[in-house]
């Protein structure tokens, strides 16, 4: 069991059309950059792959991708895209799920850790991605820095996105390191919106780490962004690198 909310399949229908930035090639060209010359000559396993948004395109560049996802509605839709023999898709979660063979690169993008709302999941995250890791192979996760210090005391609310199309904005219960996103989206020309929300065990980094070295993993690198900038005190998100020990 997981404790990852599950995918509809109304919000799988509609998720592609909801991320037609990041799924851009603006976007994604240094995501793939980064994670093809990991995976090098080897295998990649993408923990949530959803809908495919990287790992269909990080297959058409030649990388050998193997998926794991908790929502089969999720993994219909990417179906459309590519066939099972081309990118194979095994349903479970992504904490206790194993598939086979060994890969030179786990990936788990977009935040989505924290779709697993114990520490203790999150533990096992890192332990069954050090169990697919061929030695001298890396897991990279990209996930945001939580944003406390933007909380005045006595606030508990964060705004993230304000647009004519949608609100978002997260609330935190800081004892539990549990956050709920919230999101007003504008459907069609007449002015109404659709409500729904989601709840996320948010990280600092730090924590990660240690999670990794729980895992058997050594931290290589840390960067601001996929284009490598430089992590620092006011950097919003950070993309993680751990290595397996040869």
């Amino acid at each position: 069991m997981t404790s990852s909310e599950l995918w509809t399949r109304a919000t799988a229908e509609r998720y592609d059309a909801e991320e037609t930035e990041t799924s851009s090639a603006a976007v994604l060209g240094p995501t793939l950059a980064f994670l093809a010359e990991l995976a090098g000559d080897g295998r990649a396993l993408e923990f949530a792959i959803g809908t495919g948004r990287v790992g269909v395109p990080l297959r058409e560049r030649g990388v050998p991708v193997v998926g794991i996802e908790l929502s089969t509605h999720m993994a219909a839709v990417l179906r459309r895209k590519i066939d099972e023999s081309t990118l194979p898709v095994v349903i479970g979660d992504m904490a206790t799920t194993v598939v086979p063979g060994e890969f030179t690169l786990v990936y788990l993008v977009y935040n989505t850790i924290t779709n697993l709302l114990t520490q203790d999941e999150q533990v096992e995250c890192f332990r069954n991605a050090a169990r697919h890791l061929e030695p001298g192979g890396r897991f990279v996760i990209e996930l945001g820095v939580p944003p406390l210090r933007f909380l005045p005391p006595g606030q508990v609310a964060v705004p993230f996105d304000v647009s004519d199309q949608h609100l978002g904005f997260d609330t935190f219960d800081l004892v539990e390191q549990i956050l709920v996103s919230h999101h007003f989206t504008r459907d069609g020309d007449d002015g109404r919106y659709r409500r729904n929300n989601s709840r996320h065990r948010y990280a600092w980094p730090a924590e990660l780490d240690l999670m990794a070295r729980i895992a058997g993993l050594e931290r290589e690198r840390r960067a601001a962004d996929w284009d490598g900038a430089p992590f620092t005190q006011d950097s919003a998100k950070h993309i993680s690198v751990w290595r397996k020990p040869a």
